[in-house]
C-alpha cells in the first residue's frame, strides 16, 4: 500500500477510496503545514489551514486530472487555502505576526544561531508575499522549477529570475537587519 505513488492514490480517492486519503496525509502534511506557517508565521492557524488544504483535497477530488505531480495540485489548494486565510485576517497587525516569529522553544539551540534564525526569519517576513512564497516553496519545500513554474502559472526560466531576485532582496534584508 506504501508503495502507491501520489498521483495513484489520489486517482484511488478520486473513485470514492477516501481511506487512501489518509496515506497522503501521512506523507504531506508535515512539509504543507511547513509551507503554509512560513508564509503566515501563525502556527495555529497554519495547522488549521493543512487541515483545510486536505478537506479541500476530498471535496474537489473530482477536479483532479492525475497528468501532473500530486504536488503541484496540494499546493495550488494551499495557495487558495492561504489567499482565504489572508482574506479574512486582513485587519491582523503586524505585532502579532513578529509576536508569532518568536514564540517557538529555542532552549536547544544556541543563542547565536537563533539570533541569526530570528534575523533570517524577519527577513522573510518582510518580503513580499510574492518573493517570500517563491523562497518558500524553492528552499523550504524543496519544489524544483518545473513544478514551481506549474503551481505558479509562470516559466521556468521566469521562475529562476524571480528566485534570483528574491534572494537578492532576502539578503539586502538580512544585512540592513543585521547592522
Amino acid at each position: 500500500m506504501n508503495s502507491l505513488s501520489d498521483n495513484a492514490l489520489m486517482l484511488k480517492v478520486k473513485t470514492g477510496d477516501i481511506d487512501r486519503m489518509g496515506l497522503l496525509f501521512e506523507r504531506h502534511y508535515k512539509p504543507l503545514f511547513g509551507f503554509l506557517y512560513r508564509m503566515s508565521s501563525d502556527k495555529d492557524n497554519s495547522e488549521d489551514m493543512a487541515q483545510s488544504v486536505f478537506l479541500r483535497m476530498i471535496k474537489y477530488r473530482h477536479t483532479y486530472k492525475g497528468d501532473g505531480e500530486f504536488k503541484t495540485w496540494m499546493y495550488h489548494l494551499a495557495r487558495n487555502v492561504l489567499n482565504d486565510f489572508y482574506k479574512s485576517n486582513a485587519k491582523r497587525s503586524d505585532n502579532e505576526i513578529k509576536d508569532n516569529l518568536f514564540s517557538e522553544d529555542t532552549t536547544q539551540i544556541n543563542l547565536e544561531k537563533n539570533e541569526q534564525i530570528a534575523l533570517l526569519t524577519t527577513a522573510l517576513n518582510k518580503l513580499s508575499e510574492e518573493h517570500r512564497e517563491i523562497l518558500v516553496l524553492s528552499r523550504y519545500q524543496e519544489l524544483d522549477y518545473s513544478e514551481i513554474a506549474v503551481i505558479l502559472n509562470i516559466t521556468e526560466a521566469n521562475v529562476r529570475v524571480k528566485i534570483h531576485r528574491a534572494m537578492t532582496q532576502l539578503k539586502s534584508m538580512f544585512h540592513k537587519l543585521a547592522d
